[in-house]
């Protein structure tokens, strides 16, 4: 099997597990409620090893990951749908799309607002201000509202590596780098 099969796949269960809960959502105004929850999931998927072993290892039962998943739900205060909807994904064993689950919720919801996320990475933390004139300069571009998604790569040496959508501008002085070594390889 090919690793690009399994990403597909994995993609496509969690399209359609993310639009089942985003038209409920919407249908029951609880869209606000589904945002607080994805917050709540992304934090616990970045920090918690043990809750990324819980979704990904073969070893739990479906039953022990459906009755951690509720225990998990239930002190994480997530809404009784996202519950639902861990705990149904956990009888399936379907817990493992999670991370793609969160992130094609969070582009739904924002596509529905008039908005789109841009991943930013930089080789020192951006001040409120660059945060700011980088949005607005993005907004001018896409004509849509953009929410930045900011790391800190210090390998970057300085500038920045943003993604929107498709699109991706990598102005960092370590791709420069990178393109003056090959040509320098291509002269000699």
């Amino acid at each position: 099997m090919d690793v690009s099969e399994t990403a597909s796949i994995s993609t496509g269960i969690a399209q359609r597990y993310a639009a089942a809960v985003y038209d409920l959502a919407k249908e029951t105004k609880k869209v606000k409620a589904i945002e607080t929850d994805l917050e709540g999931l992304s934090a616990a998927l970045a920090d918690s090893e043990d809750f990324r072993n819980l979704i990904h290892s073969p070893i739990y039962s479906r039953d022990e990951q459906a009755n951690a998943i509720s225990a998990l739900a239930k002190k994480m205060k997530l809404s009784p749908m996202m519950g639902n909807m861990l705990a149904l994904m956990a009888q399936k064993r379907r817990l493992f799309v999670l991370p793609q689950l969160v992130k094609t919720l969070r582009d739904l919801i924002a596509a529905d607002k008039g908005e789109i996320t841009a991943e930013v990475t930089s080789a020192k933390a951006l001040t409120k201000t660059q945060s700011d004139k980088l949005a607005k300069s993005l907004k001018a571009t896409t004509g849509k509202t953009v929410t930045l998604q900011t790391t800190v790569d210090e390998t970057l040496i300085g500038g920045l590596v943003v993604k929107v959508g498709s699109k991706m501008i990598d102005t960092s002085i370590r791709s420069k780098l990178n393109s003056l070594q090959n040509a320098m390889k291509e002269v000699g």
